[in-house]
């Protein structure tokens, strides 16, 4: 691949990673890749198409460097359940630094940007597929699937959190809980934690929410 639009890439990605798709502009890109500012156009178009294979770009190197285990064709759905949030967590917080990478995913989660709607359609909606299909081996055939959705956002939330409040996490933590919150630690609790919830059937059972709506209408 041209060495000059892979440059471009990666200083684009630090710059968009730090200063956001608005703030961020094409000069300063080009200046971080010691580029000419019409190399962007030559190679991306714009700034547009520009930030969106740079986000594909962040994706697919965190995919890459946390990929999915292989799994056995008799795998338990438990054993996979802990092996796509192991996943999920490596590419949110791997490593004691923040790369760009991670950084420019976690803003456009936050604030989405256009490149939002093709990320979710081309990487989101795949991994989401693949956690649903895991969740219905654990789930009663009969669950809706709103509430299977609903079980899989609640897993993918708890990834989040630590990369979101992580900061927070280590002020809060007492001093010696280190060791109880690496991704390997964290991928034990919150496959239990989800396992346990999913276990409880009561929850995703529409028919409770039904019959309290009936009672509370009356």
């Amino acid at each position: 691949m041209d060495s000059v639009r892979e440059k471009i890439l990666d200083s684009a990605g630090r710059v968009f990673a730090e200063r956001g798709y608005k703030s961020a502009t094409i000069r300063q890109i080009c200046q971080a890749a010691e580029a000419n500012v019409a190399a962007v156009n030559y190679y991306f178009g714009d700034k547009q198409q520009l930030y969106l294979e740079t986000v594909k770009q962040a994706h697919r190197r965190l995919s890459t460097q946390f990929p999915l285990p292989p799994w056995a064709q008799d795998a338990s759905p438990e054993s996979k359940l802990k092996g796509f949030i192991r996943a999920m967590l490596a590419r949110m917080i791997g490593g004691k630094a923040t790369p760009w990478e991670q950084q420019l995913m976690l803003r456009e989660v936050l604030h989405p940007t256009s490149a939002c709607r093709e990320l979710v359609e081309e990487y989101f909606r795949p991994q989401l597929e693949l956690l649903l299909s895991i969740i219905s081996e654990l789930l009663p055939s009969d669950t809706a699937a709103h509430r299977r959705r609903q079980a899989a956002f609640s897993i993918i939330g708890q990834c989040l959190f630590y990369r979101i409040a992580g900061d927070i996490v280590d002020m809060m933590a007492a001093a010696d809980d280190e060791h109880h919150f690496t991704i390997e630690q964290l991928a034990d609790h919150i496959t239990q934690f989800s396992l346990a919830a999913i276990s409880n059937t009561s929850p995703f059972d529409d028919r409770d929410n039904n019959a309290r709506q009936s009672t509370s209408i009356a």
